[in-house]
Parts: structure tokens; C-alpha cells; sequence
């Protein structure tokens, strides 16, 4: 049953060393104060898995927060690559992290999977692709009805998944408004989760076919207003898109990228997200 708590707290109950956490949200709500949060409380040696990471594993991996990632796409939305991830790929700075490389439809496949208790996740895909040959948990199965080949992976069960929404009522049941990527599923896979919202309220007021996760199956809330910046929430503020621009130049040089994350990491608190998106809300 979720627990409402800060979000230091959240972390430092649920995140260990070591662990395969996952941090989602598709174009909006992602989750960039949780992500912050765990760099700031020094937790190493994870596994990171997302359907898209951008930013926030740039700076995580930047970090040396990072041992492995499973992804099916990694880059800096409308700008470019993720500097820090291939400085890391590449140059083993601040360390070498092993990739894992999927599709879309696998990642979330494997997310549904993890959510019903599957061991692995089987659909159409890979059909004349080569990246099984650099992949070797992408393999095939046989239907035994039809003997059609059929692409597997194994199922995604994050130790703690982080995902971000729009608010949350009394009782922990969350709602997530917009796009809707692998959240809920990422959720229910997991076997803790952490959910950061704009607000918290009395009432969600709305059909309760919408309300995308109950509260029987989050961990922790956490109020976190901004939370998503400098990516947007639906309905509260939108897209910073000067913060993406400017990360391709900060995290293109690593002492550059490290004083950034002093000053706006480090040294700041979940509490400044909502101060971060002051100039955001004017201009919506």
C-alpha cells in the first residue's frame, strides 16, 4: 500500500546498490527529481533499464552511477546523442558500461511480461534484423500451435521503478494524464516503485477507469511539484526546451558536465523543481 514520504526518504528505503532500477515516462513525466535525488544520496553499480533514455541517464552514467543499461533507444530528444553515455561506451569514462540493446516493442513486451509474472516476453520482431548478433537475450521460440518463429526476451523486473504524474489522492492512487508510455507496466513489474506527483489531493476527480495505478501497487509517493522539468506534465507546464539544447554542450566536455551537476545537482534539493519551472508556467 503506497506510503506518502519526501523523497530522500523514497530513495533511501527503496534503492540499493546493485540494483536494476528503472526510471520512465514517454516525451512528458520523466522522472528527473527522482533520478537527481539518487545521484545525490552516491547509490552505485546499477542496472538501468528505459525505453528512451535521455537526460537523466546521461547524468546518472556521467556520474558513475551506472554498471549496465538496458535500452531501445538513447539520445537527446530533437538535439542529438548523449555525450556522457558514449564517453562512457567509448573511453570507459567515468567508467565502461555494459549495453544491452532492444526494440520499442521488446522493452515493452518485456515490461508486460515482468507484469504478469512471465519469465520472458514473446512476439513478432527482429524479423530481418541483425542486432541478436550483438544481443544475446534476443532469441526465438517456436509457437507449438502454428510452428510460426517468434522473437523472445526476457521479462523486465525492475528491483524499483521511479515514474512521475500528475497528482495522487489520499489513498495513494495515482493518476497520469497525456501520453502514456510504459509506466504502469514498468510499476507492476517491479518489485518496489516510487511515484513523484505535481500534487496531492482529496479527490481525483475522475472516472475511475483512468486512474492508471492504485494504490495497492506503488510503495512511495513523494510531492514533488516540477518534478518531470525539463521535461513537461501535461496540464501544469511544458517542455523547457532550451534546458535540452544547453545539455549538449554542457555534457560535451567532462568538466564542464561536472560543475553543472554540482551547481544543479549536488549542492540543490528536490525542492527547487518548482522553482525551476516558474518561467514555464508564466509563458503557458
Amino acid at each position: 500500500m503506497a506510503q506518502f514520504m519526501t523523497l530522500p526518504q523514497a530513495v533511501a528505503e527503496n534503492l540499493n546498490a546493485g540494483d536494476t532500477a528503472a526510471f520512465e515516462g514517454f516525451t512528458h513525466l520523466i522522472p528527473h527529481a527522482s533520478a537527481h535525488e539518487v545521484i545525490r544520496q552516491g547509490t552505485k553499480d546499477l542496472a538501468l533499464v528505459r525505453m528512451t533514455p535521455d537526460l537523466i541517464y546521461d547524468q546518472l552514467i556521467g556520474m558513475g552511477a551506472v554498471r549496465k543499461l538496458i535500452f531501445s533507444y538513447a539520445g537527446n530528444p530533437g538535439v542529438g546523442l548523449l555525450r556522457r553515455l558514449r564517453d562512457s561506451v567509448e573511453n570507459g569514462w567515468p567508467n565502461r558500461i555494459e549495453i544491452e540493446e532492444h526494440s520499442h516493442a521488446a522493452m515493452a513486451n518485456a515490461y508486460e511480461a515482468g507484469a504478469a509474472g512471465l519469465p520472458f516476453a514473446m512476439f513478432r520482431g527482429y524479423l530481418g534484423a541483425e542486432l541478436a548478433q550483438v544481443n544475446p537475450n534476443i532469441r526465438s521460440v517456436t509457437c507449438p500451435f502454428t510452428g510460426e518463429k517468434l522473437a523472445a526476451v526476457p521479462a523486465i523486473r525492475p528491483d524499483v521503478t521511479f515514474i512521475h504524474a500528475q497528482k495522487a489522492d489520499r489513498k495513494g492512487n495515482v493518476l497520469i494524464e497525456g501520453i502514456v508510455g510504459v509506466q504502469k507496466e514498468a510499476v507492476l513489474a517491479a518489485k518496489r516503485s516510487v511515484v513523484t506527483v505535481e500534487e496531492i489531493v482529496d479527490d481525483l476527480w475522475t472516472h475511475p477507469n483512468a486512474c492508471v495505478l492504485p494504490g495497492w501497487a506503488v510503495t512511495a509517493i513523494c510531492l514533488v511539484p516540477g518534478g518531470a522539468h525539463p521535461s513537461y506534465a501535461h496540464g501544469y507546464y511544458p517542455r523547457d526546451n532550451a534546458s535540452y539544447i544547453a545539455w549538449d554542450k554542457i555534457a560535451a566536455d567532462r568538466d564542464t558536465f561536472l560543475a553543472w551537476m554540482k551547481d544543479n545537482v549536488l549542492d540543490s534539493t528536490p525542492e527547487d523543481f518548482a522553482e525551476r519551472i516558474t518561467h514555464l508556467r508564466a509563458a503557458a
